[in-house]
């Protein structure tokens, strides 16, 4: 039976009045007899599909934001989420959850992540944090002019990505063993009893899934692809329609029989390794010595202070090669050298005095992001230590740079600084689109959370589909995380770009799972994190904030538009915010442009009864519990 005593320690709320309230509650304490009569033995996880999704899966819709008591899972996309909260129910810890979401997203959200793309990974066991790095790698055989035309000019992006050329050696599989060895509960092999069960017995296409197979011209281009998502004419399948995957259910089970071997060696490694090197137009290096020498890392999470508008709280993230935590923990330390926290939302939305503040911010962090960010095995922290693009000298000196009187005006596009006096070795990597990902968020019964961000990279991956050629359709999507590298390995002046591709080498990252604690008391008050290229990073710091400061619950700060800066443009969602703000901006000189910025942020909080959790209303996820 699984274990029924709480998570412990609840002190948030999951509605407003707000932060102060919410986190006042005190310490409850659960006594020795309860703990010793709670089972920590799991059952045996007996999948079920459902007969239909939890919920009917839109593209954009209102969520109203989930409560529960013991446990929670957050994910995109209805099916996986319920398959996670099978495991938990049966007494799984978080860990076994998120391996079961992380596989039936594979099968039903292979758009954005899968077993053939990478994923960083938080996990919080009541007492510690570990970071897991289950970033793809750079080929033995590539060089940093990998994405240079034979006139050294760097390649368009899709010339780039479709193609073997831009595949890495895929991590999450083999990142997902490591942690699960650490701390699953129940057996390996059963966490992929409901992404087998659901490829062989099929599930319904989504609304998304459907828009985004509609509008990609390059997928039907390899025929494993086009023989799986489209039908004899070469259309797309539609909404609804029952798709099975009979190839991605065995290469599954291989999987759950001998651990990441039965995907990174053997017929399947030979066949990701074959789809490489021999796309017809844009080959890669990738090789089975590649795939068989993989290897996940352990890292130290990058944890910073911050003062929230009700107590101190301890804020946790990846480190490089994940720029995530770095950038986001550089804005908020920044706004609070600003005006920021005296500026409350106005009829529910920021301010354009808030944002002129926050974009402004954003523009020193990514500069810094820029010149600095990369693979730590490659790339030499500022001033030995990435902590000192966090200290709190340096920022109040970057923060400095923000003219915060009511007509100041903006500084357009920043410069890097330089922590600690560090010399610029390094040449700032030029601006280049990020793409894709899926954001998962657990807590369980025992005390355990993990948050965890997970891609392909850019819709499709390299819509390039592996299938072994033994007579089963589909198969799965690879990667094209080095496109994640700098296409330009050297800047004007000659200097290296810090994220230039190297063989073995990690591409830098924006992926920002994170987990917020109590500083006082250390226990967890949120798990969060999102898909969307470079603008995680700007979607999770809006969801912190707005929790952290304004009183919103998690479903509250998640539906807020969207907004940021990649250090030019001030980018404000679409539709979200009144010409009046557009405008006060424009007078600040800002560039703004009002574009579609499709968050999937999910996020869960503790609540004096237990959790709260909440979805992209961009998006399909949902959260589930007990």
């Amino acid at each position: 039976m699984p274990c029924t005593a709480p998570l412990a320690l609840p002190t948030a709320s999951s509605t407003p009045p707000a932060t102060r309230q919410r986190w006042a509650g005190g310490v409850v304490a659960i006594s020795l007899s309860l703990l010793s009569a709670c089972s920590t033995v799991p059952g045996t996880l007996n999948y079920i599909a459902p007969p239909a999704q939890p919920e009917a899966a839109t593209g954009n819709t209102a969520k109203p934001g989930w409560a529960t008591r013991r446990y929670a899972v957050a994910a995109a996309n209805p099916l996986a989420t319920d398959a996670g909260r099978q495991v938990l129910a049966a007494g799984g810890s978080a860990i076994d959850a998120a391996i079961a979401v992380q596989m039936v997203l594979a099968l039903v959200e292979p758009q954005s992540s899968g077993i053939g793309g990478g994923a960083f990974l938080l996990h919080f066991d009541g007492k510690v944090t570990q970071a897991f790095d289950g970033r793809e790698t750079a080929p033995a055989g590539a060089t940093p002019g990998l994405f240079l035309d034979a006139s050294g000019q760097p390649l368009k992006f899709a010339d780039a990505v479709v193609g073997g050329r831009s595949v890495g050696a895929p991590g999450a599989v083999a990142m997902l063993a490591q942690a699960h060895a650490r701390h699953g509960k129940m057996p390996w092999a059963q966490l992929f009893q409901p992404a087998i069960s659901l490829a062989t017995q099929g599930f319904a296409i989504s609304p998304r899934m459907a828009a985004l197979l509609a509008a990609d011209p390059h997928l039907k281009k390899d025929p494993v692809a086009a023989a799986y998502f489209y039908d004899s004419t070469g259309k797309p399948w539609p909404a609804g329609h029952l798709l099975r995957n009979p190839e991605l259910a065995a290469v599954l089970q291989g999987i759950a029989t001998r651990g990441p071997s039965g995907l990174l060696q053997g017929e399947v490694g030979e066949a990701i390794a074959r789809k490489v090197q021999n796309h017809p137009t844009n080959p890669g290096s990738l090789s089975t010595r590649d795939l068989a020498t993989y290897r996940p890392l352990v890292r130290e999470p990058l944890c910073f202070d911050y003062d929230a508008a009700a107590r101190p709280v301890r804020i946790c993230g990846m480190p490089p090669p994940s720029s995530g935590a770095i950038a986001i923990g550089q804005i908020l330390r920044m706004l609070d050298s600003t005006p920021a926290s005296t500026l409350p939302l106005a009829q529910g939305l920021p301010t354009a005095d808030w944002l002129h503040l926050y974009t402004e911010a954003s523009r020193l962090a990514f500069a810094d992001r820029g010149q600095y960010l990369g693979d730590p095995a490659f790339v030499q922290a500022p001033a030995g230590n990435w902590a000192s693009l966090l200290a709190p000298a340096y920022l109040r000196s970057r923060a400095a740079q923000i003219d915060s009187s009511p007509t100041g005006k903006s500084i357009q596009m920043a410069l890097p600084g330089q922590p600690g006096g560090t010399p610029l070795s390094y040449a700032p990597m030029p601006d280049q689109t990020e793409y894709g990902t899926s954001h998962i968020s657990v807590v369980d019964a025992y005390g355990n959370a993990v948050a965890i961000t997970t891609t392909i990279e850019d819709a499709w991956g390299s819509r390039q589909m592996v299938n072994r050629g033994v007579g089963l359709a589909g198969g799965f999507l690879l990667n094209n995380q080095l496109t994640d590298f700098s296409f330009s390995p050297t800047g004007g002046d000659g200097r290296p770009v810090a994220n230039r591709v190297e063989p073995g080498k990690r591409p830098r990252s924006s992926m920002s799972p994170t987990l917020v604690f109590d500083k006082a008391t250390g226990e967890l008050l949120i798990s969060g994190g999102s898909p969307g290229g470079a603008l995680i990073i700007h979607f999770t710091a809006k969801t912190l904030y707005g929790m952290l400061h304004w009183g919103l619950n998690a479903q509250q700060a998640i539906d807020l538009p969207n907004f940021g800066s990649l250090n030019g443009p001030t980018l404000l969602e679409a539709n979200r915010f009144s010409p009046a703000t557009v405008q006060a901006l424009k007078n600040r000189s800002h560039t703004v442009l009002e574009v579609p910025m499709a968050s999937g942020l999910q996020a869960i909080e503790r609540t004096p009864t237990g959790f709260f959790g909440g979805a992209d209303p961009r998006r399909e996820g949902i959260v589930l519990g007990d």
